[in-house]
C-alpha cells in the first residue's frame, strides 16, 4: 500500500497488518516492510497535519523508535496502528517543542455531543483531506479538533483508540472530531456533506481548543 493508497480503508487491512507484525517480531524483515507499507500513508498524513513539511523527517524518527521497540508491542493490527500513532505523536510534539511552538491545552465546552444523522462522513472527509490545501486547513483548526480529525479519518482509528492516543475521553474526541469536520466542511465549501453527522463507528481525529 503506497502513499497513494486509501487510509480511509485502513481497518480492512488490520488482519494482514496483525499477521505481518507478528512475523516481524519473529525477525522477518520483509514482514516489517509490509507493516510499514500499510501504516505509513495514514501516519504520514497525520504528521503532515501536525508538523507540515517536516512530516517525513518526524516519521523517520518515529519508525526508528517503532523498529527498536517492536518486541515490546502486544496486540493486533488495529492496536499496532494506535501504538504507532502514539509514538509518532510524541515525536511530533518533541519536534514542535524544539521549535518553541507549544501545543495549547484542551478546553472543550463539553465531553459528549449527540451527533445528528445516521450517515458517516468518513469517505467524504478523507477525499477532502487527501489534498494539500485541506491538510493546511486542518492545521489551522484548534489542535484538539485537528488531531481528532486526523486520527479518525486519516489514520483510521476508532473512537476509543484515538482517545488513547490523545490521552482524552472518547466523548471529548468525538466532540472535537465533529466540530472539526463541520468547520472543515464550511471552509471547503462542502455544504451539508459533513453537517450530516459522524457516527460513533466512523473514524475521527485531532486537536486542542483555542
Amino acid at each position: 500500500m503506497g502513499q497513494g493508497g486509501e487510509p480511509r480503508r485502513a481497518q480492512a487491512y488490520d488482519g494482514e497488518l496483525g499477521a505481518a507484525v507478528a512475523r516481524a517480531q519473529d525477525g522477518d524483515e520483509a514482514a516489517f516492510a509490509v507493516a510499514y507499507r500499510i501504516v505509513q500513508p495514514g501516519l504520514l498524513g497525520y504528521l503532515r497535519g501536525l508538523v507540515g513539511d517536516d512530516a517525513e523527517d518526524v516519521a523517520s524518527d518515529a519508525w526508528l523508535e517503532i523498529a527498536r521497540d517492536l518486541g515490546r508491542f502486544k496486540g493486533d493490527g488495529a492496536g499496532f496502528r494506535g501504538w504507532t500513532a502514539t509514538i509518532a505523536r510524541h515525536r511530533a510534539l518533541d519536534h514542535l517543542r524544539r521549535q518553541r511552538v507549544r501545543p495549547r491545552p484542551s478546553a472543550l465546552e463539553q465531553d459528549v455531543l449527540e451527533l445528528p444523522g445516521p450517515h458517516t462522513t468518513h469517505d467524504q472527509a478523507f477525499e477532502a483531506l487527501s489534498t494539500e490545501r485541506a491538510l493546511q486547513l486542518v492545521r489551522e483548526l484548534p489542535r484538539d479538533q485537528a488531531e481528532a480529525v486526523l486520527l479518525r479519518v486519516v489514520v483510521g482509528l476508532d473512537g476509543p483508540a484515538a482517545a488513547r492516543v490523545l490521552g482524552k475521553r472518547p466523548g471529548a474526541v468525538r466532540t472535537a472530531a465533529y466540530r472539526g469536520l463541520r468547520r472543515l466542511a464550511r471552509r471547503l465549501g462542502a455544504g451539508d456533506a459533513t453537517t450530516g453527522g459522524v457516527t460513533d463507528d466512523g473514524p475521527r481525529t485531532l486537536g486542542e481548543s483555542k
